[in-house]
């Protein structure tokens, strides 16, 4: 299996149904600290900080990889946290490509 963070975000046009509960928590499984909200419909992690120019560089660095992949997330940054939510908004719910950023994100977070 190719690791999530190994792949590529492929444009999503609509007309597809979004993942099953099944299927999401099989993605899920394979990144870390993420959680299903809005009934499944949504994944978000927390990020947490030492200072806000850090979490500030990290939501930066988040968008730069949006941009990159074509796949953008919602953000919210605060003092010491940033918020991070993906979903597809074509689908309103989550596809393959949520995870693939999930996972790319977590590695500019290691890094």
């Amino acid at each position: 299996m190719t690791s999530l963070s190994n792949k590529v975000c492929v444009p999503c046009r609509g007309g597809i149904p979004p993942l099953s509960s099944s299927e999401a928590n099989d993605y899920l499984s394979q990144v870390s600290d993420w959680e299903l909200i809005s009934d499944g419909l949504r994944i978000e992690r927390r990020y947490q900080f030492n200072d806000f120019v850090s979490a500030l560089a990290f939501t930066n660095s988040v968008g730069a990889l949006a941009e990159k992949e074509g796949h953008h997330p919602d953000i919210c940054v605060g003092w010491g946290y940033v918020n991070v939510v993906f979903y597809t908004h074509k689908i309103n719910g989550l596809h393959e490509n949520d995870f693939i950023m999930a996972a790319k994100t977590d590695s500019l977070f290691a890094a």
